[in-house]
Order: structure tokens, then sequence, then C-alpha cells
């Protein structure tokens, strides 16, 4: 092998190298784009006449005031085994720091496990997942932030992005009607919104950030039309 051989060959690695470089900053643009997702919203005029529907195909919801679409936005529902129950609901109770009381985090000194209560390691302390701009919609379901992906991930709950949560939890009301369908009307007109990044592949947050108070600050500030 000549001296030109090994220059070339130590420049095509040179290559893969970067190109390898690239790729982890696309993940890390991913996750930058994921936090800059906003979907517009708007306030309604009668807050009493805001209904909200749930597609389970499209995993999209609906914020509704009589045939206007306040916000449309991609959702996460639960899997297979796990599903989110279908049928007509309300809102039941809101809570912009909620907390799950049956698993989170067990934690001691700088030792931070995710952990189901039930089985949390003997001495370590314990502090539910975080749930930010909970809705509940029935006993133990509701409507919280969490990471979206493109297809069905959570236990039953409904995700949402951690930028639009907020604006779902201003948007309604204790009693506001939740009706969760397969399909809605709706999927035909707006079924095909724009997607954040699937969370999937992302990055998750360190689990300090989920024993404070971080998690529930980690969206960008809402506005409305």
């Amino acid at each position: 092998m000549n001296f030109k051989t090994i220059v070339v060959l130590i420049a095509s690695a040179g290559a893969s190298l970067l190109i390898s470089s690239c790729s982890t900053t696309s993940a890390g643009g991913g996750l930058a784009a994921y936090h800059a997702y906003d979907r517009p919203t708007k306030l309604p005029s009668n807050p009493r006449n805001v209904r909200v529907k749930v597609s389970l195909s499209k995993q999209r919801t609906y914020v509704m005031e009589g045939s206007e679409i306040l916000l449309s936005m991609p959702v996460c529902v639960g899997t297979p085994s796990a599903r989110t129950p279908a049928g007509s609901f309300s809102i039941m109770s809101k809570d912009a720091t909620y907390r799950a009381n049956s698993h989170g985090y067990a934690y001691k000194g700088n030792d931070i496990r995710k952990t189901m209560l039930s089985s949390r390691p003997t001495g370590y302390s314990f502090k539910g997942t975080p749930m930010p701009f909970w809705c509940e919609f029935k006993p133990n379901y509701g409507f919280h932030t969490g990471w979206v992906k493109h297809s069905p991930a959570s236990h039953g709950c409904i995700r949402m992005h951690e930028n639009l949560a907020p604006k779902f939890f201003k948007l309604v009301s204790i009693g506001t009607p939740v009706n969760i369908a397969y399909t809605q009307p709706e999927d035909a007109l707006v079924g095909s919104i724009p997607l954040p990044p699937d969370a999937g592949p992302l990055p998750d947050y360190p689990g300090s950030m989920y024993l404070t108070d971080g998690y529930f600050k980690q969206y960008k500030h809402p506005t409305y039309q």
C-alpha cells in the first residue's frame, strides 16, 4: 500500500466520522424541533360551549366550540394492551402540578430509579411521576403532558405535547364534555396536521428533572389567537 492510498483511506475515514457527527447533531436538532413545536389556538367566546373530541385511530384531539375547532393537536394514546377508554365522559378534575401516586422515581442521594411505588427499593425515598396539566376524564385516566410518539405508547392516558398541554388546560373546565372514539369527523378536515418529531428516538430528560418542579415548567409561554 503506497502513501497516496493511505492518505485516501484516512480521508475516507475522516469523512465517515464527520457524517456520524452530523447524525448526532441531527438528533439534537430533533429535540430542538420538538421543543419548538406548537399549534395555533383560539380562545372560546363562551367557555361553557367547549367540548373535546379524541380520535384514537389518528391520535388527534380536537377542542371545539360548536363547529369551530379551537385547537387541533397530536396526542399519544394507550397501547393495545392498555387502551384509552372510548365513550362519552367529562372533565372531572384539573391539576397543573399533578403527580402519579403509583409510579414515579425512587431516589437515594444521586441514585434515581424509575419504578412503581410498590417496587421501591428499601431505604429509598419516592416521588410520583409528574403529569403536568392533568385533566381527568375518568378515574385514573386523564390528559396530561407527556412525550408524544407517532404510535400508541401510553398506559391509557392521553399524552399532550409540552407546549400544547397548558393551552388545553386553559380551554377546558370541570364538566367539559369529552368524546373518545376510534374516528372523528374532524379527522378528514384537520387530521393531517404537521406533527412534532417522534419522541420515541429522542433522549429523555434526566431523572432529577422529574424529581424537582423542572418538568412542570418545561413549556413555551402559550399565546392565543
